[in-house]
Parts: C-alpha cells; structure tokens; sequence
C-alpha cells in the first residue's frame, strides 16, 4: 500500500503535522501524572479483603498492649475496675527486682546459645540432606517431628528421663558410668544447660526446613563452575552457598532472638512456678505469671507484659533497622508512577 504524498513522516517527536506546516503539541499540564483515586469499589473490595484480619489483629494485639499499658498504673488484684493509682512504681520495681533481672539474663542466654548452637548444627545438617543419599525423605521427617509436638508432651517427656531417679540416670548407672549423674533438673549449674538441650532439640527442626528452603534458591550453576575452577566443595559452600543462604540465615535469627524472649511453656510445665527460681532457669515470661497472675497482683503482671513487650519491640527494631533492612528493601517494589 503507497503512503499519501500529503502525510509527513518526518516529523520530529513532540510535534504534529498539519499540512505543509508543524507546530509544536502542546506538553501535558503539570500534575496529570499523579495517580487518580481510587474508585469506591476498590476501597470496598479493599475493606472486605483487609477488614477481617485487621478487625482480629487490633481485638487481640493492639487492644490488650494497650489494656495491659493501662492497668500497669495501678495496684489491682483483678477484682473490679482498677482504682488505686501508682504511676511508674510497678515498672520502677520491676527494674529494681533481682529476680527479675535474673529472669532477663537467662533469656539472653538463652538468645545467645539458641544462635551458636542451632544455627550451625541447622546448617551441617541441611547442607547434608540437601545432597542426593538414601533415606532423605524419611530423615527430614525424623528431624522435624519434635517441632510438631506441643510444648507440653515435649516438658513432660523430659522431666520424666531428666529427672534425678529418671530413665538418663539410669542409663549412665547400667553403663558403669554413674559418676556422670547429675540432678539435672535442680542444679542451678546444670539445669539452664538441661533447658537450651531440650530448646535445640524441639526447634532444630525449624531452623533445618528454613535452611533447606533457602538452599534451594542457590543455583546449581554456580556450584558447577565453581567444581570447574577447582574449588574443593567447602570452599564452594563458604564462599557461594553461605552468602546466597545469608537471606534465610537472618530470617531464622530473628524468628529465635524473638523466640528466645518469649520462653515460657517448656520453663512452666518442668520446672513449675516455684522451682524455676531456685534452680536457675527462670525468665521473664515465667517471672510475669508468678508475680502476677499468681500472686494475685495483675497490675503488677500487667506492667511485667508492657516491659517484655517493649524489650521484644526494641530488639526487633533495632534487628530490622541493621541486619534485615537490605533483605526488606529488595523484596519492597515500587508503584507505579
């Protein structure tokens, strides 16, 4: 088909052609690239799909922070509305009470210990099931179950082998070594040890799934050409595997720092409300129920909540701001303009 010897195709960008003649197309007014808003049905479909979940959150999260904040000013046995006004005296008591500073240091510990031990062993282990070997399936199964289990068969379940005439004991005595035995459930030296085997073992599980999963993003081209290059296969883990594996690594250490400072079922359900005190084990979730609920003292438990909840909040912050803000920023996209 020819062209019309009338139309221009030689017009520069920006301009239109009107016979033998060009003028330049006027440019779009200032603010029309701003986004238009949104019609009434995508704000209604927005409540509908929003509205449920956010409804549940603030009922049972932000509603009972807040009650917990407010009835942290009073003295208050629970009975009745809260009338006898104290101020910052329950928090003032609780960073002055040594138990309560103790019960903080033994979740640090536990922080602590939670990340060297299980990070590591979680690693080994799904760089292992991560190769092609007999019986793979059947073992990851094997390593997740204890993090299916409730808390409370897992406590029981140990406090009956760990205890002083329990089923370790016994084993050591049969095997002519009983000058092993421990009382490892009451002494203050052994018990907190007692408590981070039990931690590791429940939750190991968790941290090797995640790692898996990570590993499954590390390409297998790299390795390859890494075998090709000459790279034994741990240098091509610490120096290909690893860092891609970084991602998942800080998710896993956030999810246990978190954990880590929520402990409470396993402490209450071996040890008790008395004897985590005395044999070294208690924290800060445990120390709340005892001086609170227990004690019949909620506005002094409630402020126990409002400390724990502000620590947890802090160290999420202050994780988020420095370890993960490179993994949020490069799974955030922008909209379009």
């Amino acid at each position: 088909m020819s062209t019309p010897e009338h139309v221009n195709l030689d017009v520069p960008a920006g301009r239109t052609a009107t016979g033998d003649g060009a003028r330049q197309a006027p440019s779009p007014a200032p603010g029309t690239n701003r986004r238009r808003p949104l019609p009434w049905r995508r704000w209604l479909e927005i409540l509908l799909l929003a509205g449920p979940g956010t409804a549940v959150f603030v009922t049972f999260v932000i509603l009972p922070v807040l009650m917990a904040g407010y009835y942290g000013f009073f003295r208050w046995s629970g009975y009745g509305p809260p009338t006898e006004f104290v101020g910052l005296r329950n928090y003032q008591l609780i960073l002055t009470d040594t138990a309560f500073l103790e019960a903080l240091w033994h979740n640090g510990f536990i922080l602590v210990m939670s990340l060297v031990l299980q990070g590591p062993v979680a690693i080994a282990i799904a760089l292992l099931l991560n190769r092609r070997m007999r019986g793979r399936s059947l073992i990851r199964v094997l390593i997740f179950v204890p993090y299916v289990l409730s808390e409370v068969i897992v406590a029981i379940g140990f406090s009956l082998m760990l205890h002083s005439a329990g089923a370790v004991n016994d084993v050591l005595d049969r095997a002519g070594l009983g000058g092993l035995r421990q009382d490892w459930l009451a002494d203050p030296d052994v018990a907190i040890w007692s408590l981070m085997l039990i931690l590791v073992w429940k939750y190991i599980g968790f941290a090797v799934i995640l790692m898996l999963a990570g590993l499954q993003g590390v390409p297998d081209e790299l390795r390859e050409a890494a075998a090709i290059d000459g790279a034994s296969y741990w240098k091509t883990q610490w120096y290909i595997t690893l860092p891609l594996l970084g991602p998942t690594i800080r998710i896993w250490a956030f999810l246990s720092i978190i954990g880590s400072l929520q402990v409470f079922d396993l402490v209450y359900v071996i040890w008790g409300q008395y004897v985590a005190d005395t044999a070294g084990t208690s924290t800060m979730a445990t120390y709340m129920v005892a001086n609170g609920r227990i004690s019949g003292a909620y506005g002094y438990g409630s402020a126990v909540a409002v400390v724990i909840f502000l620590i947890s909040l802090v160290v999420a912050l202050v994780y988020q701001r420095y370890l993960l803000r490179r993994d949020t920023e490069g799974a955030l996209t922008g909209g379009a303009a």
